[in-house]
């Protein structure tokens, strides 16, 4: 019976989040999980059309000096990456944390590259990667307590 207080007692405080610690960062991260799920459903729907429509995305002179089937193709797979990157922030583990902010970054300088197709969703996403790129980095490890 003692040993099984010890072993509790020693369980807790090796918890790496206690409750009392918590911020309301913690939120954010879920939200930057949210969003990097999000945003890879949009980028896959925007591979999907660059990969079947090659003229969809021409603007004034050249916005991306790539094939648009190349292009289709790289948005089609960061967007599988953001997805299940997007379910492991949410479920609160490290590696995703680490793997979200590189891939956010990725993400935010493809969506840069579509600022002259696409100015106002461009700012967005590119707004909405720095947001989940600050909380994942800064208050990420919060975010175990969502397991």
């Amino acid at each position: 019976m003692a040993q099984t207080r010890h072993t509790a007692t020693r369980r807790r405080k090796s918890a790496p989040v206690e409750e009392e610690n918590l911020s309301m960062w913690v939120g954010w991260v879920a939200f930057a999980g949210i969003v990097m799920g999000t945003a890879g459903l949009l980028n896959i729907l925007q591979g999907t059309v660059a990969l079947f429509n090659d003229g969809y995305y021409t603007a004034a002179g050249d916005v991306v000096a790539i094939d648009y089937t190349t292009w289709g193709v790289i948005l089609l797979a960061t967007g599988l990456i953001l997805c299940f990157t997007g379910y492991g922030v949410l479920t609160g583990r490290t590696w995703a944390r680490i793997a979200g902010v590189v891939i956010a970054a990725i993400d935010a300088v493809i969506n840069f590259a579509f600022i002259g197709a696409f100015p106002i969703w461009s700012i967005l996403a590119v707004s909405l990667n720095l947001i989940a790129i600050y909380a994942m980095s800064v208050h990420g490890r919060e975010a175990q307590i969502l397991r």
